[in-house]
């Protein structure tokens, strides 16, 4: 679990997120939305510390990330798996040579033994039989299970997923998005996703945070965005004139629906 508490981040005299706090749930993907611009991916560098909040805690079951030492937070991050937006595979390794690169650089293992972990993750995330090619020569929704792959090596606590769907179609979107939650789930992991996606909000939001103008403007999970009252939260997920039918219509129908009930 990682709790934030009353976190600011100023850029000169501009305020860029102000006094957000929200917790981060063990087993459940956690879905950080809001409009560009809106602080999203500023909120996703200051619990990774790739930024320092102004004031603020980040907790990381009950540690104070903003707190530690250089060395501890270099510690800190064995426990983090993270997903680019770009998979930022290295395009000279294989497959599995991409996967192992953190148990190279981090782990204790011998050869064989890191061999073996690179290949049960990689069989974790449907990807038997390509351990020797290379980036190139796979699809992008293949390069973003390799990813995950990678992310997953070290037996992470917290996984950080940076636009996983970005530049995928639909259908990838949707494996994708089954994966990380199943992930998720078999290893109780706190997986917070920085998304755009509406079909991921949908449907594997099962805590979604929604910032607007550095705030956060909402939280809940997916089954509740239909009927929320939010305005600002429905005017940015419903943008478009279609959704916004779709959404009176769902409405009407249940309203309907429950009148008859009773």
């Amino acid at each position: 679990m990682i709790e934030v508490k009353n976190l600011y981040k100023s850029f000169e005299d501009k305020d860029v997120l102000k006094d957000i706090s929200t917790t981060f749930e063990d087993g459940k993907t956690n879905l950080i939305i809001g409009q560009s611009g809106s602080g999203k991916t500023v909120l996703m560098k200051n619990l990774v510390g790739l930024l320092d909040p102004t004031s603020g805690q980040v907790l990381y079951d009950g540690r104070d990330f903003v707190g530690m030492s250089k060395n501890e937070k270099v510690m800190m991050r064995r426990e983090m798996g993270m997903i680019f937006q770009s998979a930022a595979l290295f395009d000279s390794m294989t497959v599995l040579e991409n996967v192992m690169f953190p148990l190279d650089m981090f782990s204790s293992m011998n050869l064989r033994e890191r061999i073996h972990r690179a290949q049960e993750c990689l069989d974790r995330v449907n990807l038997k039989g390509a351990d020797e090619k290379f980036p190139g020569e796979i699809s992008g929704g293949m390069q973003k299970r390799v990813a995950i792959a990678r992310a997953i090596a070290l037996n992470p606590k917290y996984l950080f997923c940076d636009e996983p769907n970005s530049g995928l179609d639909p259908k990838t979107s949707l494996v994708i998005d089954g994966l990380l939650q199943s992930i998720t789930k078999e290893f109780n992991m706190t997986t917070i996703i920085n998304t755009h996606d509406m079909n991921s909000v949908m449907g594997i939001g099962e805590n979604i945070i929604f910032i607007y103008e550095g705030e956060k403007a909402w939280q809940g999970e997916s089954s509740q965005i239909m009927g929320s009252d939010n305005q600002k939260l429905t005017d940015f997920i419903f943008a478009s004139d279609l959704l916004k039918n779709m959404r009176q219509i769902v409405i009407d129908n249940g309203l309907k629906l429950e009148s008859k009930r009773g």
